[in-house]
């Protein structure tokens, strides 16, 4: 028979958590001319009318505050393959853009060139939640290619999606 456990610990969490399997996003913009943006895999849908998405961001992030005042921000759902580039964009020194293409719109918005999908967004809401706050985005604009699968992350590994 299974048991449920106690949680405990945060490691005993991450391990839990990391049984579902999420898209990685990188959320992004150009400050000052300078390419500012992180990944994040704690992406949904949250509502079709209006339009709006969710991301988390942590408490202890420091690129989240260059972000969150921004008049608009890309979201761009990463793409098979670019494992690189989100390690990079997770990453908390060097530069997480180098070698990653992208386009800048001209509201500042920046997106990662071959991803499956750009959201163009502003803050709707910041909704403080644990240790993290829950970042809902009003999305205004949208770049969509159903036929490039999506980057996969799950059990603390990047994988790919199989047809079936």
């Amino acid at each position: 028979m299974s048991v449920i456990e106690p949680v405990t610990a945060g490691e005993q969490l991450r391990q839990a958590f990391g049984c579902f399997p999420s898209g990685v996003t990188a959320v992004c913009a150009e400050v000052d001319g300078v390419p500012v943006g992180l990944a994040a895999s704690s992406f949904t849908s949250v509502s079709i009318e209006p339009p709006l998405v969710s991301v988390c961001m942590q408490h202890s992030s420091t690129t989240w505050p260059k972000l969150r005042g921004l008049p608009r921000l890309g979201l761009s759902v990463l793409a098979e393959g670019q494992d690189d580039a989100c390690g990079r964009l997770a990453s908390k020194k060097g530069d997480r853009f180098a070698g990653t293409p992208t386009t800048v719109a001209p509201d500042g918005a920046l997106f990662v060139d071959g991803a499956t999908l750009w959201l163009d967004c502003t803050v709707h809401a910041e909704v403080p939640s644990g240790d993290h706050d829950i970042i809902l985005l009003n999305v205004h604009g949208i770049r969509a290619d159903p036929a490039t699968p999506p980057l996969v992350f799950h059990g603390s590994r990047f994988r790919r999606l199989a047809a079936i």
